[in-house]
């Protein structure tokens, strides 16, 4: 009996440690931001990802109907962090590999976009301060 327990209370044991080993620790705040904004622009929910933008960004930039319109047209199909950086404190950069499918189409292309965001310690919260894709990016 005790042959057969052993190998099963360390298999038990292993597995355990293995788990909480892995558990690693909270994510950031802005660690939280990116991953709700990658999970809107994932499911190619535009609606969603506007409300990520930076309001003075926005006040500079007012998105227009047809521009929403537009973004309807596209169904993302990729999403990569090609290289990220923290400038200065409260700023974050990344560039990203985009692939949309123009749902018309079907035709894919690849957007290089290049993100900017900032920490707004009133509002405690990241904004994205550089503006969704540009579908007319593609290289």
């Amino acid at each position: 009996m005790n042959r057969i327990l052993r190998p099963l209370v360390l298999t038990c044991l292993v597995l355990l440690l293995a788990a909480c080993a892995g558990g690693g620790g909270q994510r950031s705040p802005r660690d939280q931001m990116l991953y709700h904004y990658v999970s809107a622009v994932r499911w190619s929910d535009f609606d969603a990802a506007y409300g990520f933008l930076d309001p003075a960004w926005l006040a500079a930039n007012p998105m227009t109907d047809a521009e929403r319109e537009r973004y309807r047209q596209f169904q993302v199909s990729g999403y990569e962090v090609k290289s990220a950086r923290e400038p200065a404190e409260g700023e974050y950069e990344q560039v990203v590999e985009v692939r949309v499918v123009n749902r018309h189409t079907q035709v894919e292309k690849l957007i290089t976009d290049r993100q900017r965001w900032r920490y707004d310690a009133q509002a405690k919260r990241w904004w994205l301060a550089s503006g969704l894709p540009d579908l007319d990016a593609a290289r």
